[in-house]
């Protein structure tokens, strides 16, 4: 491939030896017009360019790499796997002295100044020479893209999982329902049959069969405690699939204005005898004059019901869990903190998957189903854990009406 120059430069190399002072001066001065309009036009746009000369020195950076990496101009002359330690220099240089248009890729996370993750191209400078004066590095902050591609994955591992709902209700539903039906008929004629050994025991009359009317309510006694059992299970299974079925084929919203105080206490009056039965101490902290927003509150109470449940359960005796709201200029908030053991670095990743669960009975759909109500919302979710000291969550959601930012009055 032929390398584009300039044409400028081509006519003054070719008569410099001929040019007087002052058309020196003349050419001095278009380099600099063209220099200037070449650094405007870096610094415009929104990748990263640096320059490294053929001993890894940067030579030459825009203003987006400091955006994106953080470097100063104080910085320059340094080695490039010092600012970049995520990149493979050795690779990058031996690729610029095979000569040729050799274009490196390279991808990796970067967390200063901010957690991003970027996209390297590197090339040599001069394409059709061995030994050439340097690489080009181009920075790409692709971290939108990437979530954006994991959204799309997302969204299609949840339309699979809608496909597979229909027959996950038709297949486990209906067993289960013929199932608890059998068992509230086995509970009736077990009750039934220990009713009947009862009266006869009495009536005080002794007889052959007394010993094993006696033994019939024993082995009654066990089947009812073995049926007790056999329900329980059964609800869990019916929870879990209608769970499951509210994960994947959501309720449409209807928003109406709505405070997010009102959705709290609400909650909170549902679930204090729970919480309160396990030695925990509630705390409010909700926000006087809170500005209402449109909102579906029943789902929204979905959301605090399976946030202040795994709070709840994240504390095996005691502790104290805080539910707090707030809001500034972006939207309003609610939180819900607990004194548990906090959530480990590795599993935080995957805490938002489907069927992803640390509790030995949880279902692992509770989160995938606050994340689907308040991205719905076009809310979002933070996360803060520490291990050993509690967790906190806090669903943030737009304002009707964005308040204006006032500028301070400093006089």
């Amino acid at each position: 491939m032929a390398t584009v120059k300039s044409s400028f430069l081509d006519k003054v190399l070719g008569r410099i030896g001929r040019l007087d002072a002052e058309g020196l001066q003349t050419v001095v001065q278009r380099l600099a017009r063209e220099r200037s309009f070449l650094e405007t036009l870096f610094n415009t746009i929104e990748d990263g360019v640096l320059v490294a000369d053929e001993n890894g020195r940067v030579i030459y950076f825009n203003q987006a790499v400091t955006q994106l990496i953080g470097l100063q101009a104080d910085e320059a002359e340094l080695h490039i796997s010092k600012i970049l330690p995520e990149i493979n220099w050795e690779n990058i240089s031996r690729a610029d002295r095979a000569g040729g248009a050799h274009v490196t890729r390279h991808e990796f996370e970067i967390f200063y100044p901010r957690e991003r993750f970027l996209r390297l191209y590197a090339a040599p400078l001069d394409g059709e020479a061995k030994g050439s004066s340097g690489v080009a590095l181009i920075l790409h902050d692709a971290t939108e893209a990437r979530q954006k591609t994991f959204e799309a994955i997302e969204s299609e591992r949840v339309q699979a999982l809608t496909l597979l709902a229909a027959s996950v209700a038709h297949e486990i539903g209906n067993p289960l329902n013929a199932l608890h039906i059998h068992l509230q008929l086995m509970e009736r004629e077990v009750k039934k049959l220990r009713r009947d050994a009862g009266d006869v025991m009495r009536d005080g009359k002794k007889s052959s069969r007394s010993s094993q009317l006696a033994e019939a309510d024993e082995v009654g006694k066990k089947l009812e405690t073995y049926l007790d059992v056999a329900k329980g299970e059964i609800n869990r299974l019916d929870y879990i699939v209608t769970q499951f079925l509210g994960a994947i084929r959501p309720a449409p919203l209807q928003p109406k204005i709505f405070s997010l105080n009102e959705v709290a206490e609400k909650t909170l009056e549902l679930l204090r005898p729970e919480i309160e039965n396990r030695g925990i101490t509630i705390k409010t902290k909700l926000a006087r004059g809170l500005t209402a927003t449109p909102i579906d509150a029943t789902q929204l109470q979905q959301v605090l019901v399976n946030l202040v449940k795994n709070a709840a359960q994240s504390m095996t005796m005691g502790g104290t869990l805080t539910l707090q709201t707030g809001e500034n200029n972006d939207g309003v908030w609610v939180s819900v903190a607990d004194t548990g053991g906090g959530i480990p670095q590795e599993q935080i990743n995957r805490i938002f998957e489907p069927f992803y669960t640390t509790k030995k009975k949880g279902s692992g759909l509770g989160l995938m189903i606050v994340q689907r109500i308040v991205r719905a919302h076009n809310g979002r979710i933070e996360l803060e854990s520490n291990v050993g000291k509690g967790t906190t969550f806090r669903v943030w959601l737009p304002l009707h009406e964005r308040k204006p930012r006032l500028l301070e009055n400093k006089i």
